[in-house]
């Protein structure tokens, strides 16, 4: 025997295809029913007429989708409800799919990653480019306020005043000019989106992640969600593996050509590994990945937040190993 069953009736036949025994939906057919239905179904789940036969012949076999040439067409008005709630169905998918913070961390994680290198790009090529005009200006101590000066000036005799600094007898042309000071506002406006995304992060990871913010930072901490592909599996990952998100073609170099293994990825990026002397990184590292799995497992298990308390605590941990590994 086999039951088979679609949003509309189920059966059970023989192994001749013969109907032993159906049962048929006789609710009201309404969209926002069917749509529970359809839910069911791509769940691989049964509908209610599906398990009362089950019931009756726990011996049947199950299978879905419907194959046998004697289950019943569509007529119009099914087929026209069917169309009207699948819409409908697809409809609240995109809105679950909207309301998910991971995807929205993920984007924007991913906006705020391009708008910082193209940031960076620009600057880069701006300052290498004043720095043709105004050879006495010191370009690593000037860095920060190139840009937005080139933007603030209307020509390159101001642009010299502005930065106190003597520029070289070259005549820039206007169409030259233009493009460099259009360049250094698109530059400055790229700061602006950047700011901007930094803080859209920012709130939408202390409210999904705030354990793991407090003790990392939300920024830092939506990279790691976000690499982990969620803080489900983030709160999965064990703690090792946590230490090296963001490490992966370091790690596969190790495995593939023998290279030393990565002690960090992105939580290289904290102070406390960053800015401690080289020899006491990897166990900071090492120590800071089992918190943020702890932090990661609180987010996701809904447990109480962490405050500055637990923050402290850790910090101290720091304080130690870094103590302990200068004495040796």
């Amino acid at each position: 025997m086999q039951l088979v069953w679609d949003w509309r009736l189920a059966r059970v036949y023989d192994d001749d295809e013969r109907i032993i025994d159906e049962c048929i939906w006789d609710g009201v057919q309404s969209t926002s029913a069917l749509v529970e239905r359809l839910s069911l179904l791509m769940e691989g789940r049964m509908t209610p007429e599906a398990r009362t036969l089950a019931d009756r012949f726990p011996d049947a076999k199950t299978s879905q989708p419907v194959s046998f040439d004697s289950w019943p067409e569509l007529d119009a008005s099914s087929s026209a409800l069917l169309q009207e709630a699948s819409l409908k169905l697809a409809e609240r998918g995109v809105a679950e799919t909207a309301a998910d913070p991971d995807r929205r961390l993920e984007y924007l994680s991913r906006a705020l990653d391009e708008a910082r290198v193209s940031q960076n790009s620009l600057e880069s090529n701006l300052v290498e480019w004043v720095g043709l005009f105004l050879p006495t200006l010191n370009l690593d101590e000037h860095r920060p306020s190139i840009v937005s000066a080139i933007a603030a000036s209307s020509n390159l005799q101001e642009l010299s005043e502005l930065l106190e600094v003597k520029s070289a007898d070259v005549d820039v042309g206007t169409k030259e000019w233009s493009g460099l000071h259009s360049l250094a506002e698109s530059a400055v406006d790229l700061t602006t989106i950047v700011g901007k995304l930094e803080d859209s992060v920012s709130e939408l990871s202390l409210a999904y992640l705030p354990s793991l913010s407090a003790l990392i930072g939300p920024l830092l901490a939506a990279k790691l969600c976000t690499t982990a592909h969620g803080r489900a599996r983030l709160a999965r990952l064990p703690a090792s593996t946590i230490q090296i998100l963001g490490a992966e073609k370091a790690f596969f170099m190790h495995l593939r050509q023998g290279t030393n293994p990565p002690k960090h990825g992105h939580i290289f990026q904290h102070h406390w590994i960053s800015r401690s002397p080289k020899w006491t990184r990897g166990p900071i590292a090492r120590m800071l990945a089992s918190k943020v799995a702890i932090a990661a497992r609180v987010d996701h298990f809904g447990g109480e937040p962490w405050t500055s308390k637990q923050v402290a605590e850790v910090e101290k941990k720091v304080g130690e190993i870094r103590a302990r590994r200068s004495r040796r």
